[in-house]
């Protein structure tokens, strides 16, 4: 077992002649990197048996209950300024290889100064920890270090990924199809605008966009910045991607979309995409999939669901009408590594054109995918995706789907909605919070009010005051490390600074932890 270990504020020393680290303070000892040393833990890393340092490793991580439910009372963040942070760690490379004692001491400090996403209270983004199903199913890939592109190299990983990609097209109700696992939503969402533009005009493989008119992708005012950033990147330019307006909950507007198209076709433009949004970053709003569908029928559009976030409701059968429509769509991504809490990163993309994208994106490299291999050179999968070398992210999913069934994540994604529904509740009722709007994702969306604030005529300069408020609820909060909670203004809604709190599948959340959040809230701002 790993020892308590304090870490003195100086506890590197360096010869700055050579810079090599030559004492490491621990418990207020010199000990030194000699390998002479009488102390066991003083030996070379590369003289350890073999195993020990996983094992010490492992030891860690069930000492401090990083999957096995860590104490509310434990803090999410031990939180130190980025000067601070540089005098307590060592960051040199040095010459000389650690000893086993400055081993631990690193992964001691990562521990102790990383934030704990597994924690009851981290609420920040739109994940959390990972359970011990979801960890092991990661270490396995991790420890194979193989990659997802020929059934030469990973023959298990492709046939899994086989197997989940067809399982996939059939949950979210395509009846024919392909997918691919992606390293992270951005990139999936950049999948749909490319193969889009392919199909639209399959000459700009080949001969790039000099000589084609402007194409424009439109998404709603309320989608994810990845859209811009794959107009960016595709040469398209941010400027011909339209934010068509939605409405008071922040859907987008169908009527609005078919308006801002036909806009854009009189300016001489070319439509060619739609991205819509299944639970957006920010109000956890779900796009009317089956009104977007329908303009983009009619207008000759390719339809992408950005679901990253909102997509885990298809296993609940009490919330999946959430996602009515989106069998319709073109394209999908959804990021198993939110909600349902597998390790990051596991993305996916589905689309249902079938060999769309080995098409779009094949370039044939005759060192990988030879067609003349020693067995069905059709597995080998890596020449449809947009990178080389890939990581075999769909055994994670599968292993997770494996082992706790579908029925056991359904459980989940439905407690986690019924927390955030909870906590929309309280906050109606309690005094001093008030909500934003009713939630369709996790998203509960509140401002607080302090109480030298309350029954005052609200004015611009109360709202400017109002703004200042969860800023600074989040700093004390996070310097105190009892939980960590997301804000922001929605400017083109005209909301200044709320709170935005999500709910995940793991840790389950409780209606006591949803209890907390409100009263560590009015606790730290009860002063303002």
């Amino acid at each position: 077992m790993l020892p308590s270990v304090h870490v003195n504020r100086q506890h590197v020393t360096k010869d700055m002649s050579n810079d090599n680290t030559t004492t490491v303070a621990v418990n207020g000892t010199s000990h030194g990197n000699s390998n002479n040393s009488n102390n066991s833990n003083s030996i070379a890393v590369s003289d350890m048996k073999d195993g020990e340092l996983l094992k010490e490793v492992l030891e860690l991580v069930l000492k401090e209950k990083l999957v096995t439910g860590m104490d509310t009372k434990a803090k999410v963040v031990q939180f130190k300024q980025p000067q601070e942070l540089q005098e307590v760690l060592d960051l040199s490379v040095c010459n000389d290889e650690s000893s086993v004692q400055e081993a631990k001491l690193i992964l001691r400090q990562v521990l102790d100064y990383s934030v704990k996403t597994q924690h009851p209270h981290f609420y920040n983004q739109l994940y959390g920890g990972i359970d011990e199903v979801a960890l092991t199913g990661a270490w396995i890939t991790e420890a194979l270090n193989t990659n997802q592109y020929t059934f030469e190299v990973a023959p298990v990983f492709i046939m899994v990924e086989h197997k989940v990609i067809s399982y996939l097209l059939d949950l979210f109700g395509f009846t024919q199809g392909d997918g691919i696992f992606a390293p992270g939503g951005s990139i999936s969402n950049m999948y749909g605008m490319v193969l889009a533009r392919y199909l639209h005009q399959p000459d700009i493989k080949r001969k790039g966009i000099f000589a084609q008119k402007p194409l424009v992708a439109f998404t709603s005012d309320q989608g994810h910045y990845s859209v811009s950033k794959s107009a960016a990147w595709l040469g398209l330019g941010m400027d011909n991607v339209v934010a068509v307006p939605s409405d008071e909950q922040g859907r987008m507007l169908p009527k609005a979309l078919k308006e801002a198209v036909e806009e854009a076709r009189n300016r001489g433009h070319t439509p060619f995409f739609v991205n819509a949004t299944s639970g957006t970053t920010v109000l956890g709003t779900y796009d009317p999939l089956e009104e977007l569908a329908d303009v983009c029928s009619e207008e000759g559009l390719w339809l992408h669901v950005d679901a990253c976030w909102g997509g885990s409701v298809i296993v609940s059968k009490k919330y999946n009408s959430l996602l009515k429509g989106i069998e319709r769509a073109d394209s999908l991504s959804w990021n198993p590594h939110k909600m349902l809490g597998l390790s990051l990163q596991c993305s996916t993309f589905l689309t249902r054109h079938k060999g769309l994208l080995h098409e779009c994106n094949s370039a044939r490299a005759t060192y990988l995918f030879q067609q003349d291999k020693y067995y069905d050179a059709s597995y080998d999968t890596g020449d449809k995706s947009i990178q080389c070398g890939r990581k075999v992210d769909a055994f994670k999913l599968w292993f997770y789907l494996k082992v706790h069934g579908i029925g056991q994540l359904r459980s989940r994604v439905d407690l986690a909605f019924e927390a955030s529904r909870y906590l929309a509740e309280q906050v109606v009722s309690k005094e001093g919070f008030r909500l934003v709007q009713q939630p369709e994702c996790t998203n509960v969306c509140f401002w607080y009010i302090p109480p030298s604030m309350r029954g005052q005529p609200e004015t611009s300069e109360w709202w400017g005051r109002i703004a200042k408020v969860a800023p600074e609820i989040k700093a004390r909060m996070v310097k105190e490390g009892r939980m960590m909670i997301g804000y922001q203004p929605l400017a083109c809604k005209n909301l200044v600074n709320f709170f935005r709190m999500v709910t995940t599948c793991t840790p389950v959340p409780t209606s006591t932890h949803m209890d907390q959040v409100l009263n560590t809230i009015d606790t730290l701002g009860t002063d303002l």
